[in-house]
């Protein structure tokens, strides 16, 4: 969506500047931009199992190592 302004005969730079800002401000595409600046994309079902395949099998080697006495669980509520 390209905007542009040609600029008038006897026309200063600063009035096409702040013509072409307006013209921008109108369209709306600065607000469209600014909203979708930090959004992302959803994720594929394939990438969805693959981390959920991922995430079983870290939490079981966590809970066999965990069993073994190799990692001390002291997460939680600390007292003094």
């Amino acid at each position: 969506m390209a905007i542009e302004v040609s600029k008038n005969t006897n026309e200063s730079t600063a009035s096409l500047l702040r013509r072409f800002s307006k013209k921008v401000q109108g369209s709306g595409l600065v607000r469209h931009v600014r909203g979708t600046r930090f959004s992302e994309r959803t994720k594929s079902e394939l990438k969805k199992k693959q981390d959920a395949l991922k995430k079983l099998a870290r939490r079981a080697k966590y809970e066999r190592l965990w069993k073994l006495g190799k990692i001390k669980n002291d997460y939680g509520k600390k007292t003094r």
